[in-house]
């Protein structure tokens, strides 16, 4: 597309006339414009336009001074923006649609309602719960800002009180500490107590009054996030610590001040040890028809949203995704919001998986995109691209049920599902086009004797191979994408005791490098093996026992499928019950010292107890937690149970 000219405007502008300074209503969308077709010397000519439509189109940012301060809509639906601060130039606007940016984030929305005090519709909503949303986060900020004022200020000595650095200095520790809200809402928040903080230096001290607050507009834009869109209504009201938030979309069933726990843990120096948990909140998130009587929805998995900040290579955030169903959920783990909520009827999601994938504009940027993969009954895997509210694309991975899905941790777009087909296949999910669609290429197939039912990469050759628990046993496959078969059988089959061959693994994760755990139902026993010394001493074995490291006290139910999982920073091993409990395993004394006897059952560290939540003001008379998963840096746990309830836990 070449630059605007003043033929097209009124070829494209309403009424029809020949003075661009009358045209009201112009219309340039789908012409495959860049950012720097929109000329400000021509637009600004537009001296009475109302209205602007420039979808469909290729825009990264809109210029600065074009000139239209007359606008009163502007849509924008489907371009590639990447940040909102241009906007601030349209005063008077009071409808604007940015649908289909998916580079836009939640904080994005925020930021547009405070950049347009007279904004009263956002993508065809209603904005004012967004502006009060705002207005409440300013009043807050503001407070605690001033406060970190008159505490920074006390610290300092008179003669220093009017020197630049110190100002600079106060700015910067108010980003770095004054916090408030969701994590998934940092990026605004820090934006805004920069520009507070600002204020106040500017200002001498004094406070910085609400109604001056959206006159403090940067005249640079922030960095934009490499996110998307998120379509939610977020909430971040203060509340006391044991009220929980009013949700219609969530329902909560409990809140419980404290955690029953059994077992007393114990360091290695033989003093306590500092692993304390409290509930936080109970969800029904995943309810038919959202209601509360519905106690019956099977919710089968959860995982941690990888870290946004880049560098950070395996984090995660504070932001979790659950399934059950016929919906995926995302949750922030802090307030118990739920940020997003996927619903596909006649689905039933059975596993969720995370990757981070590096996005490359049409202008040569790189964006960086967390997507969530889901998967269930279908046999179809959906990619979600969250934080813009839509399914990127789906693929039709299996003819049966996936049971499981796991991202390569080497290879952003290779995914790994697993099927009741008895196959497990290797994908390139690829990255997305300019229409954000993705197209999918098979590169290998593994035949299984049973189903696969939880993945594996091995943790110290992720490339090379590949561990799955199935129905009957844990095996293992080369998948070195280098040897011409693309079809493979399993090349091992491991053995944890004399009869425990054939028998199913329902439970398995590395606790490190080495060190792997796994689990079956009725032996009572948690396994932890040496993933080196055994495959040392493999020859040309087909089935191979384990080198045994230690052996974990679990449940002696005869029940299946209660998923472990392991938190490799903190060396633990987390794994749910029949009862309603979790049992926490701190095994870095274990693995520092010689292995104990094989037939030595080692205690849990602790047992976390279910506190029975209220439904309806009815107890849930049976609980079974399936799955847990706690964050990277276990500040936050996740338990799924089997009466359609997700526990959120903090550690403190």
């Amino acid at each position: 597309m070449a630059p605007l000219t003043q033929r097209l405007l009124f070829q494209r502008g309403r009424p029809k006339t020949n003075s661009l300074g009358k045209i009201r209503s112009l219309d340039l969308s789908g012409l495959k414009l860049r950012s720097e077709h929109l000329d400000p010397s021509l637009l600004g000519r537009l001296k009475q336009l109302k209205e602007l439509d420039l979808s469909d189109n290729l825009l990264e940012t809109l210029p600065a001074h074009l000139g239209l301060s007359q606008l009163r809509i502007l849509r924008c639906a489907n371009n590639q923006l990447g940040d909102v601060i241009a906007l601030s130039q349209f005063p008077n606007l009071e409808e604007l649609n940015l649908e289909g940016n998916p580079f836009l984030t939640v904080n994005d929305n925020l930021k547009v309602s405070f950049l347009l005090p007279k904004l009263r519709k956002v993508n065809g909503k209603d904005a004012a719960s967004t502006c009060s949303q705002v207005e409440n986060l300013d009043r807050e900020l503001t407070n605690r800002v001033t406060a970190h004022w008159e505490k920074f200020m006390a610290t300092v000595s008179p003669e220093e009180e009017a020197a630049d650095k110190l100002q600079a200095d106060f700015v910067r520790s108010a980003v770095r500490d004054v916090h408030y809200g969701p994590e998934s809402l940092s990026e605004f928040t820090q934006w805004r107590v920069r520009m507070i903080a600002e204020k106040l230096v500017t200002s001498g001290g004094t406070r910085v009054q609400e109604a001056n607050i959206r006159k403090d507009i940067p005249k640079e834009p922030p960095q934009a996030a490499a996110a998307s869109k998120l379509r939610a209504r977020t909430v971040a009201s203060k509340r006391p610590d044991n009220v929980p938030i009013d949700l219609p979309s969530t329902k909560r069933v409990c809140f419980s001040s404290a955690a029953q726990m059994e077992g007393t843990p114990v360091e290695s120096d033989g003093s306590q040890a500092a692993l304390c948990l409290e509930p936080l909140h109970f969800l029904q998130c995943h309810s038919k028809n959202n209601s509360t009587k519905d106690l019956e929805t099977q919710l089968w998995a959860c995982a941690f949203e990888p870290a946004r900040e880049e560098g950070h290579s395996g984090a995660t955030s504070q932001t979790v995704a659950t399934c059950g169903g016929e919906a995926v959920c995302v949750i922030d783990c802090q307030t118990g919001i739920v940020l997003h909520k996927y619903k596909v009827p006649g689905e039933e999601f059975f596993s969720v998986a995370w990757t981070a994938l590096t996005v490359v504009t049409q202008a040569g940027h790189k964006k960086r995109w967390n997507m969530l993969a889901a998967a269930g009954l279908r046999g179809m895997v959906r990619l979600l691209h969250v934080r813009a509210g839509f399914c990127c694309s789906v693929i039709r991975a299996h003819k049966k049920a996936i049971a499981t899905l796991c991202f390569s941790p080497t290879h952003e777009s290779h995914l790994f599902t697993a099927s009741y087909d008895k196959r497990i296949i290797l994908w390139d999910i690829g990255v997305p086009d300019h229409e954000y669609k993705f197209q999918a290429s098979q590169l290998l197939v593994l035949s299984c004797s049973s189903t696969p039912l939880r993945l594996c990469p091995v943790a110290s050759c992720p490339d090379d191979m590949l561990l799955a628990g199935c129905e009957g046993g844990c095996c293992c496959w080369d998948v070195r994408l280098d040897q011409p078969q693309k079809q493979r059988v399993c090349e091992v089959e491991f053995i944890f005791s004399e009869d425990s061959e054939g028998q199913r693994v329902d439970g398995l994760a590395f606790v490190n490098e080495d060190v792997v755990a796994s689990k079956g139902s009725g032996q009572g026993t948690i396994y932890l093996w040496s993933w080196r010394q055994t495959w040392a001493g493999r020859g040309s074995q087909s089935v191979l026992p384990v080198v045994l490291l230690a052996r974990l006290q679990w449940s002696s139910t005869n029940l299946a499928y209660f998923s472990l999982s392991t938190c490799p920073d903190k060396n633990l091993v987390l794994c749910g019950d029949e009862e309603g409990s979790v049992w926490i395993y701190d095994v870095e004394h274990l693995l520092k010292q010689r292995p104990p006897p094989a037939t030595t059952l080692q205690a849990p560290t602790q047992i976390l107890k279910w506190p029975q939540p209220m439904a309806l003001g009815q107890p849930v008379s049976k609980t079974m937690i399936n799955t847990v998963v706690a964050n990277a840096a276990f500040t936050y746990l996740t338990a799924l149970t089997d009466s359609n309830i997700v526990s959120i836990w903090r550690s403190y």
